[in-house]
């Protein structure tokens, strides 16, 4: 099982394929941010990987960062747990002004078809 260390939280493990937003929220107990509902839309459920960041991303999250002119984050919605990482939970309901995190993201990535390109 992978491990995840969440900075400021702890180090946890996590079923492998496991969606990164809904292990920082479900297991690492993160009040991390996800307006769209895990869509690879909005980039609330943004997060800096500092060790072990997947070398692939979606096509909906590439296209989602570029629209956004964002760089050195990546969507928790969009990445999978399929090695050992570790995370800076940088967009977080706290102090965020929302009234709720968002949606709770289905289990399997959306959007469907899932499109994997190089990051």
């Amino acid at each position: 099982m992978p491990k995840l260390n969440v900075e400021g939280y702890g180090d946890f493990e996590v079923e492998e394929g496991t969606r990164l937003v809904l292990a920082l929220t479900d297991v690492a107990h993160v009040d991390q941010l996800h307006a769209c509902g895990g869509q690879g839309r909005c980039t609330t459920c943004r997060v800096k990987i500092t060790d072990g960041e997947p070398t692939q991303m979606t096509a909906a999250e590439k296209q989602t960062l570029d629209a956004r002119e964002l760089s050195g984050v990546r969507l928790s919605c969009q990445v999978l747990c399929q090695s050992d990482m570790t995370i800076q939970a940088i967009s977080r309901l706290e102090g965020s002004g929302r009234t709720d995190a968002g949606g709770r993201p289905d289990e399997e990535l959306q959007p469907q078809p899932v499109e994997w390109v190089d990051k």
